[in-house]
C-alpha cells in the first residue's frame, strides 16, 4: 500500500502493485503535510495546517481520532519503534507526545525557539529528536519528558532528522545546504556532508546504516558513507594550500605544512589543533618527525629548515646553508642526523642537537626531490629530476654510488625495512627496485600514474604508495591490498572498491593514512581527517 497527502486536505491510498485507488480520506480542513504508518501497518496518522493530527484505521479508512492541542500547523510525525508514544512536530515550536492507542496527550516538548519541523524517536524509543527552525536539533527522554541538550552547528533551519538503524549516529538535514552527523551518547558532532548546492529536505540511512541518502533543491539524489566521518570541527586552518600532511611514528600526531609559511600540529584521534609553528618566510615544501616523535623538520622555500618541539611548538633550532629553497627532509633512524635536499641540487647533513652542519652533498645535476635513510642509519639515498638515485655513507658524507635507469625526473624514495632493497618513483610512472649493496635494479614496476610518496609495506610483500599498493613479486602488477585506504581520483578507495566519492571541496591536495584514519589536505588551506569503520 502507498499513501499520499496533498494540499487538498485529504489523504490518499493506493495500491501498490496495480495503482489503483483505495480510499480517499477526508476529513482535514486544510493542507496535509506529512503522514505516517505505524509500526504493525494498521494505523496511518496524517498532519496538517489545520493544527490537528488525526487518525485512520489503514485497512478500512474509517477515522479513529483527532490529537488536538498544536496551535499551528503540524509539519511532522513519528511513531516510537513499539508504536505506542506518537510525536508531532508544529509551528507552535513544540513538540507533543500522544498515546497512540488513546489519542491522549503524554507531554510537551518546550524549548524551541522557532518552528518544528520534523521529529524522530531512537530505534529503542528512549530519544525523541525534533529540528526545529532555530538551527538546532534537541534530544528528549521520550518517557520523563527531559532534555539532554541541542545539537549546535547548522548555520540556518534544519528540515529533517533521522536516527542511524543502530541508534549510535544522529542526522540532521538543513537549508544550509549540508547533512550533519552526531553522536547520539555524547552529541559531538561527527562529521559534516557537503556537496548540495541548495537546501536538504529529505534524507534517509540505508537498512544496513552504511549509507546515507539525501534529497536537495538542486535536483539531485546523494548517496554517502556514513562510516567515513569527519573528526576535526575546528575552524582553524591554513590560509593557503596543503602541501603535505603526515602522521607521527605513533600515528597520535598528524602535521600538516602549506603554502602559507606554517606548520600545524593536530591530534589524530579528535582533528584537534595541538599547535601551530610560525616563522618561515615562505612556503613549507617538506616536513618529517623524528622516530620519537618529539621533534618536528620543517623545509621551506626560504632556504631553511626548521626544528621544533612537536608538542610544545617551540622552535628548537634554525637549518642555515642551502641556496636555494629546500624540498625534503628527514631523520635518521636513530634521531641524531637531520638530512636536507634542495633545489640547490645538494643534500646536507646536520647535527639535530646543535643544528650544526656534518656533511653537504654533491654530485646531483638537478633538483633533489626526496631524501631517505637505511634502517640503519648508514646510507642516505637521494633522488632527483638528473633521472638518478644517488647513494651516500652517512658518517662520511662520501658518494657511494649512482643508481640509472629511470626516463624522467625521480621523485620519491624509500628502503625497506631490511635495508637490502630501495625503491624509487619517476615521473615516468615506473618504480623501480635496486639491490642496496650492488646498486642493480631486480625489478620495474609499470603504475597507471606517476607515484608521489612510497614505503614497503610490513604486511608483505607490497609498495604502499599514494596511488594504491603496489605488488613487488611480479612484474608490471598493480594491486590494491585488501582494506588499505587510499585516495584516487575524486574518490577514496579500499581495495579495488570506491567507497567515498569526495565533493569538489573535499578534494585534496595530499593525503596520509594510518591504520582506519585519512587525512585530507586542501587547497583552501583546511585538513579534512576521516575516521572509517573496520568493522
Amino acid at each position: 500500500m502507498v499513501v499520499s497527502v496533498s494540499q487538498d486536505g485529504t489523504v490518499r491510498l493506493w495500491d501498490s502493485a496495480t495503482g489503483a485507488a483505495r480510499a480517499t480520506l477526508m476529513g482535514h480542513s486544510h493542507g496535509v503535510n506529512t503522514v505516517a504508518f505505524s509500526p504493525d501497518s494498521k494505523s496511518i496518522v496524517s498532519a496538517s495546517n489545520d493544527r490537528m493530527v488525526r487518525y485512520w484505521d489503514s485497512v478500512t479508512g474509517a477515522q479513529r481520532g483527532t490529537l488536538k492541542g498544536h496551535l499551528a500547523s503540524v509539519w511532522g510525525i513519528a511513531f516510537s519503534p513499539d508504536g505506542r508514544p506518537l510525536a508531532s512536530a508544529s509551528d507552535d515550536n513544540t513538540v507533543r507526545l500522544w498515546y497512540a492507542n488513546t489519542g491522549t496527550s503524554h507531554g510537551t516538548l518546550e524549548g524551541h525557539k522557532g518552528p518544528v519541523y520534523d521529529v524522530a524517536f531512537s530505534p529503542d524509543g528512549g530519544l525523541v529528536a525534533p529540528a526545529s527552525g532555530d538551527c538546532t536539533v534537541r534530544l528528549w527522554d521520550s518517557v520523563t519528558g527531559a532534555s539532554y541538550g541541542s545539537l549546535n552547528g547548522h548555520s540556518t533551519l534544519v528540515l529533517t532528522v533521522t536516527f542511524s538503524p543502530d541508534g549510535k549516529l544522529i542526522a540532521s538535514a538543513s537549508g544550509d545546504k549540508t547533512v550533519r552527523l552526531w553522536d547520539s551518547m555524547t552529541g559531538v558532532q561527527r562529521g559534516t556532508l557537503e556537496g548540495h548546492s541548495a537546501s536538504v529536505f529529505v534524507m534517509a540511512f540505508l537498512p544496513d546504516g552504511k549509507f546515507i541518502a539525501s534529497i536537495s533543491g538542486d535536483k539531485t539524489v546523494r548517496l554517502w558513507d556514513s562510516t567515513a566521518v569527519a573528526l576535526n570541527a575546528t575552524s582553524e586552518c591554513h590560509f593557503d594550500s596543503v602541501y603535505a600532511v603526515v602522521f607521527s611514528p605513533d600515528g597520535k600526531l598528524v602535521a600538516s605544512i602549506s603554502k602559507d609559511g606554517t606548520v600545524y600540529i593536530w591530534g589524530s584521534a579528535t582533528g584537534a589543533v595541538r599547535g601551530k609553528l610560525v616563522g618561515h618566510l615562505d612556503s613549507v615544501n617538506a616536513v618529517a618527525f623524528s622516530p620519537d616523535g618529539k621533534l618536528v623538520a620543517s623545509a621551506s622555500s626560504d632556504n631553511t629548515a626548521r626544528l621544533w618541539y612537536s608538542t610544545a611548538g617551540a622552535l628548537r633550532c634554525t637549518l642555515k646553508g642551502h641556496t636555494s629553497l629546500l624540498c625534503a627532509v628527514a631523520f635518521s633512524p636513530d634521531g641524531k642526523l637531520v638530512a636536507t635536499a634542495s633545489q640547490d641540487r645538494t643534500v646536507r647533513l646536520w647535527d639535530s642537537m646543535t643544528g650544526a652542519l656534518l656533511y653537504t652533498l654533491k654530485g646531483h645535476l638537478g633538483i633533489v626531490w626526496a631524501i631517505a635513510f637505511s634502517p640503519d642509519g648508514k646510507l642516505v639515498a637521494s633522488v632527483s629530476g638528473d633521472k638518478t638515485v644517488r647513494l651516500w655513507n652517512s658518517a662520511m658524507g662520501v658518494a657511494r654510488g649512482a643508481l640509472e635507469g629511470h626516463l624522467n625526473e625521480v621523485i620519491a624514495v624509500t628502503f625497506s625495512s631490511d635495508g637490502k632493497l630501495i625503491a624509487s618513483a619517476s615521473r615516468d610512472k615506473t618504480v623501480k627496485l635496486w639491490d642496496s649493496a650492488s646498486g642493480t635494479s631486480v625489478q620495474t614496476i609499470v603504475a597507471d600514474a606517476a607515484i608521489k610518496t612510497l614505503s614497503f609495506s610490513k604486511e608483505g610483500p607490497y609498495l604502499e604508495t599514494n596511488r594504491g599498493i603496489l605488488n613487488i613479486d611480479f612484474l608490471s602488477d598493480f594491486i590494491p591490498l585488501l582494506r588499505k585506504l587510499y585516495v584516487e581520483g575524486h574518490w577514496v578507495a579500499q581495495d579495488t572498491e570506491n567507497i567515498l566519492w569526495l565533493p569538489p571541496d573535499y578534494r585534496e591536495t595530499c593525503a596520509a593514512v594510518h591504520n582506519n584514519i585519512l587525512v585530507l589536505g586542501h587547497a583552501s588551506g583546511y585538513v579534512t581527517f576521516l575516521e572509517f569503520d573496520n568493522s
